[in-house]
């Protein structure tokens, strides 16, 4: 099974709040000593909290159901009963939470970020607070109040520098491997990544960036066909996108044209972003091909060539896309 999972639906359920106390003070030396109750604690919260050491939420992969603790009730002297002790759900940036509906309750930019999902239940006001002229001593006290309860869907949307986009089999996992320590697995047949990767690129200077190799695109990706939104979503959050198209493709700008389009069906802004045009597996051409595969192109949108597996244009590919994103 694989160790990447982006979407988890949990049962969540806030804590219930503590009850007032209708507690009667009877000093002996104070014979009408009137309410002396407290008022309960908060049911404890449901919280999602960013951890920039999760990539992935595998760890909530088999949690069905999630419940704070209930408010402790008031009591005597007017003592306010202890909150609920809140429940903390780490996930990895870039989560979005999402209520039954479909309606975002939040999401995850920064580590440490807190957001609640579910509010704990008000604690119950002691007989302090029903105190009256015509009611001295009230024998009663608020009870307290249920929790926030119901289902929230966990949806993970990968966060990179530049994100990979393809046809299956188009060098993405290559491309990947030869530039970074990631070890996607590697197979020719279609969708080989069924989940997205992601790996730190060397660069100059000591500088890194980081690229997700996101599973293949296929015609009609877009209205769900086969991966459908699972993997374009992680598409959204890439700074640019870098387009592969293989060199042994039957026609190099009508493959970026249906890549092209099946982002725009999916979210016409994700191509408001940078991207670069590159052709990959280059090493199966010669100086003659690569030039009339250019000339496919327009001008302003000239492809780059590279070889995930002799190295060809890496480094020319790698300034290319730290240009873009520094520049």
């Amino acid at each position: 099974m694989s160790n990447f999972v982006d979407y988890v639906k949990i049962h969540c359920k806030s804590g219930h709040g503590g009850a007032g106390s209708a507690h009667l003070r009877r000093e002996k030396y104070i014979p009408k000593g009137g309410p002396d109750g407290g008022d309960g604690g908060r049911g404890g919260h449901v919280i999602m909290r960013g951890n920039s050491q999760e990539w992935t939420l595998l760890p909530l992969r088999y949690t069905r159901h999630i419940k704070a603790d209930r408010g402790e009730n008031g009591a005597k002297n007017q003592l306010t009963g202890a909150d609920g002790s809140d429940i903390y759900i780490d996930v990895p940036i870039g989560t979005i939470a999402k209520n039954e509906e479909g309606e975002i309750i939040g999401e995850i930019l920064e580590d440490k970020q807190e957001i609640i999902l579910m509010q704990g239940g008000k604690g119950g006001k002691g007989n302090e607070h029903f105190k009256s002229s015509t009611n001295q001593t009230p024998r009663y006290a608020q009870p307290g109040m249920d929790g926030d309860e119901g289902y929230v869907v966990f949806e993970l949307k990968i966060l990179a520098d530049v994100g990979l986009v393809g046809f299956p089999n188009a060098g993405k996992s290559t491309l990947l491997a030869s530039v970074s320590a990631a070890k996607p697995k590697i197979a020719n047949y279609a969708f080989t990544t069924l989940t997205p990767n992601l790996g730190i690129v060397d660069y100059r200077n000591y500088k890194s960036f980081v690229m997700a190799d996101i599973p293949g695109i296929i015609e009609g990706a877009a209205e769900g066909k086969g991966l459908g939104h699972r993997f374009l979503r992680h598409i959204e959050r890439n700074s640019i996108l870098l387009f592969l198209i293989p060199a042994d493709s039957e026609s190099h700008f009508q493959e970026f044209k249906i890549l092209e389009n099946e982002l725009t069906e999916y979210n016409p802004e994700l191509l408001d972003k940078d991207f670069i045009l590159s052709i990959s597996k280059s090493d199966l051409l010669d100086d003659e091909l690569k030039k009339e595969i250019a000339s496919e192109f327009p001008e302003n949108k000239q492809p780059l060539f590279f070889s995930g597996v002799t190295g060809e244009g890496l480094v020319e590919l790698k300034d290319a896309i730290w240009k873009k994103l520094h520049g």
